[in-house]
């Protein structure tokens, strides 16, 4: 819902500031007082077209702000765009941003970010559809058609059509599944042969190396100890030798440490307090004996072997060599081997498998159609009602002659879903046929689309129409009406206004309107006016309450005086009357 919006400097406005509130909002004022300038800068708030054209004169720059509390039907959409872009601030409101410069170019913004114009339509389109010579009629998107009719029917409480769209649905899934491994195999059996060529040889090159997880490391530390034999044989017999042998000139370190032993053993005779001495010298003694065994050990375990050097710098350049080809290290290695003959046995499976998904393939084609067929039956039931019920409102509107239908299109296609019949038909993610609106506003003419319609008032009619028996199913939060009213009465007027306010009962609407019967049932009503000041055009706004709005509707109704004053009394009254609970439920 549109919450606030402030325009600068945009054509003759020199700036505006409003707040709106749910419900039906109406817009007055003469001709050329600039109600449709606020509905044209709202259109480049979307994302419409920007030119300098629109900057005030005097003025470098224009700027349109609103603030949109986030609709709950479409919530999920517009916060997994926000997110997707990271312009998420408030998860409850957004605002919308556009600024247009003398100099020709522009900037949208989101949340106050710099962003495309093709985002803030993006944007713009869940959250307000402008009604009249305009561009951003969501109901005329072709391809909102199929969503909006599938949401009438759920709405209209049949199940029935909803569980057959999630049947379609899930079998589409599936098909879409069977048809993407089939393009896989398709695909590696254009290249079998090479590409089997090419696998067997490299299982075959991992295997044959016959790697070990941990092999590496263990092969480094032995090289290490190949390469450096001589030193470390060095090193450790003069450890040896300063502990366990000795030298002429230096006794060993074990002789060293027993003489400490036996010493300490004969003190602790004499002063038993001192035995944890002995104990100490005793535990050492025993422990140096060990180091000298260990050493003696490794020093006999020491190779000179420089064949065996050789064939360990054979086996690192091996693996080096394999690494660079298949994985950093050993298991990546070996991964990449298993990997391979999963797809060397899926080559050399492939035309088995090819026949299954073929056979598999066909039976979905079959069940998609028969699906596809139930889901269309139910789809024209709510199609015939939605044209009835669409026709009903076109008659409260003036346009009794106008017809309204729901057209299925199917496109044949020879390996496309199996309908019961056995035609074959082209399938999409929502069912074996495309639909679009049509509408023959005048008798004797034929069916259009509904972007074909040239009046604008009848637009906006239509849209009023199909707007009201879709309120359920339409998830835009904000409505605005402009000419809606062009080529209409006083007493259609009044009807008019009692169908949008009951609108408003589910959206947000906005209306521009030069009928009094109709402003009548706005919850909030603007005047809007253009002044000359200071040598300069400029366009005022005001929200009219009580005798002010009453002179208004006068005004409207051909100047103020005592008998139009009255009138003025009795529109708001009759208006009243019918928004009340028991007014509306006769109204309707």
């Amino acid at each position: 819902m549109l919450t606030e919006l402030h325009i600068e400097n945009f054509a003759i406005i020199e700036r505006l500031d409003l707040q709106f509130s749910d419900g039906l909002i109406t817009f007055t004022g003469e001709t050329g007082a600039g109600k449709s300038i606020i509905v044209d800068a709202v259109e480049t708030l979307l994302g419409g077209r920007a030119e300098a054209v629109q900057v005030r004169a005097g003025a470098e720059r224009a700027n349109v702000e609103a603030v949109f509390r986030i609709p709950q039907l479409s919530r999920q959409a517009i916060l997994e765009v926000l997110e997707r872009e990271d312009l998420l601030d408030d998860p409850n409101y957004v605002t919308l941003g556009r600024e247009v410069r003398l100099n020709g170019r522009n900037v949208a913004r989101i949340n106050g970010r710099s962003v495309s114009a093709g985002l803030l339509r993006e944007i713009g389109e869940f959250l307000v559809d402008v009604h009249g010579q305009s561009e951003h009629l969501s109901l005329l998107r072709v391809n909102q058609h199929l969503g909006l009719l599938d949401r009438y029917a759920s709405t209209s409480k049949d199940s029935a059509a909803t569980q057959a769209l999630r049947d379609y649905q899930s079998l589409y899934t599936r098909l879409q599944q069977v048809e993407h491994e089939l393009a896989e195999i398709r695909q590696a059996e254009r290249d079998a042969a090479r590409r089997s060529d090419m696998l067997s040889y490299q299982i075959n090159e991992i295997e044959m190396a016959r790697l070990q997880p941990g092999e590496e490391q263990l092969l480094r530390e032995e090289r290490n100890r190949l390469a450096n034999a001589e030193g470390l044989s060095t090193l450790a017999q003069q450890a040896l030798t300063a502990l366990d042998e000795g030298m002429p000139e230096a006794p060993a370190a074990t002789d060293l440490l027993g003489q400490v032993a036996d010493a300490l053993e004969a003190l602790a005779r004499l002063d038993p307090s001192q035995a944890s001495l002995f104990e100490t010298a005793q535990a050492v003694f025993e422990n140096l004996g060990d180091l000298a065994r260990n050493l003696r050990e490794y020093l006999e375990g020491i190779e000179f072997n420089p064949r065996r050097l050789d064939q360990v710098e054979e086996r690192l350049g091996l693996i080096h060599s394999l690494k660079r080809k298949y994985g950093d290290s050993i298991p990546e290695i070996l991964e990449f081997a298993a990997n391979a003959r999963r797809q060397l046995d899926q080559i050399t499976h492939a035309a088995e498998r090819l026949q299954e998904l073929e056979a598999e393939r066909e039976r979905l084609l079959t069940r998609l159609g028969e699906a596809g067929e139930q889901l269309s039956l139910r789809r024209q039931s709510a199609a015939a009602t939605l044209e009835k019920a669409i026709e009903s409102e076109l008659a409260d509107l003036h346009m009794s002659g106008a017809r309204f239908k729901v057209e299925f299109q199917r496109q044949p296609d020879l390996a496309g879903a199996r309908l019961p019949d056995g035609q074959r038909v082209a399938y999409y993610p929502f069912g074996i046929e495309r639909i679009e609106f049509l509408i023959a506003p005048n008798p004797g003419e034929g069916y259009k689309p509904l972007a074909k319609i040239a009046s604008g008032g009848e637009t906006s009619r239509l849209m009023l129409a199909l707007k009201n028996v879709l309120v359920q199913a339409d998830p835009v939060p904000t409505l605005i009406f402009d000419e809606i009213d062009q080529g209409i009465g006083g007493r259609v007027g009044a009807i008019v206004g009692q169908k949008l306010w009951q609108l408003g009962r589910q959206h947000q609407v906005l209306c521009i309107t030069h009928l009094p019967q109709l402003a009548a049932f706005g919850e909030q009503h603007y005047h809007v006016e253009k002044l000359v000041q200071a040598n300069r055009t400029v366009t005022r706004i005001k929200l009219l309450q009580g005798e002010e709005r009453i002179a208004e509707l006068a005004q409207m109704l051909g100047g103020v005086s005592e008998s139009t004053l009255q009138s003025a009394r009795e529109l708001l009254a009759a208006a009243q009357a019918q928004q009340s609970p028991a007014g509306s439920k006769t109204a309707s």
